[in-house]
């Protein structure tokens, strides 16, 4: 059943501001609730804008797509049914004033029939795809998969009927609590197979990625950056480096087939 319309000010009143305060989420007994209740069976797969990507693969085959974009695409096009939210719960909670509020998550699959029509609406292929489009031209990053937690502030399920595009800030959204919630949860939250990010000789180790990076992968070594395990791959480091040493990758063996068969497996679309 879907949620009533007063539940929008009572995430606005709880929503965690404080991302280190999400550490409690490491505590053993704890950590289990909040999984069980709110994370369980999560998958979600980091994917960089289309502007940060050095793309791997031959020019002359044009005809192969392997933009981080055309994961999403792929997926939208199996899509029955896309429900565009008309704002994100979390920039609304955080009363964002960097990024849009108004450019909410993409919801697929049979229960998005159950989400409160006055949240969003329904929209066709080619909406869905504009709109994520207009969401990487804002700065936002998306995160793709099975989100346990979108079908319980919702109201809706089951969950391997619901697929979610979130489409993330980097002061705002959940997303931003990855270094502080142990691997429980951490390791829910995924860089997309294929992607590759490297550090090249023109670093000067200002530190400026360091600062960028939400997932706190990105150390200073010998005056250069080091990315480590950690990365999941969102590009922001690109796009702040002020050498343009860091460069991002995606290999067409691997992306968008890979995670796009995995996603598949886990929701029904």
């Amino acid at each position: 059943m879907s949620r009533p319309d007063w539940l929008i000010g009572f995430i606005k009143k709880t929503f965690i501001r404080d991302e280190k305060k999400m550490a409690a989420a490491k505590l053993p007994v704890f950590g289990r609730i909040v999984e069980h209740f709110l994370f369980e069976g999560d998958h979600l797969v980091c994917l960089p804008r289309d502007q940060v990507v050095t793309v791997n693969q031959n020019v002359e085959d044009p005809g192969q797509t392997v933009l981080p974009s055309a994961l999403a695409d792929h997926l939208i096009d199996k899509a029955e049914h896309l429900f565009l939210m008309d704002f994100c719960i979390c920039r609304t909670s955080m009363e964002c004033r960097d990024y849009p509020v108004k450019y909410g998550c993409l919801f697929m699959g049979e229960a998005t029939r159950d989400i409160n029509p006055g949240w969003g609406r329904f929209v066709t292929k080619d909406e869905a795809r504009a709109h994520l489009a207009r969401c990487r031209e804002a700065g936002l990053i998306h995160f793709v998969g099975r989100s346990k937690l979108d079908t319980v502030w919702l109201g809706i399920g089951p969950g391997e009927k619901l697929l979610t595009v979130c489409n993330c800030c980097p002061c705002c959204c959940i997303t931003r609590g990855l270094p502080y919630v142990g691997e429980r949860f951490a390791g829910k939250i995924h860089k997309a197979p294929g992607v590759s990010v490297s550090v090249g000789e023109d670093c000067i180790g200002c530190g400026s990625c360091v600062d960028a990076c939400f997932a706190h992968a990105i150390t200073l070594s010998d005056g250069r950056a080091e990315i480590g395990d950690e990365c999941r791959g969102c590009g922001r480091c690109v796009e702040t480096c002020p050498q343009t040493a860091i460069s991002l990758t995606v290999d067409p063996a691997l992306f968008p087939g890979r995670p796009e068969e995995h996603i598949l497996n886990l929701v029904d679309i």
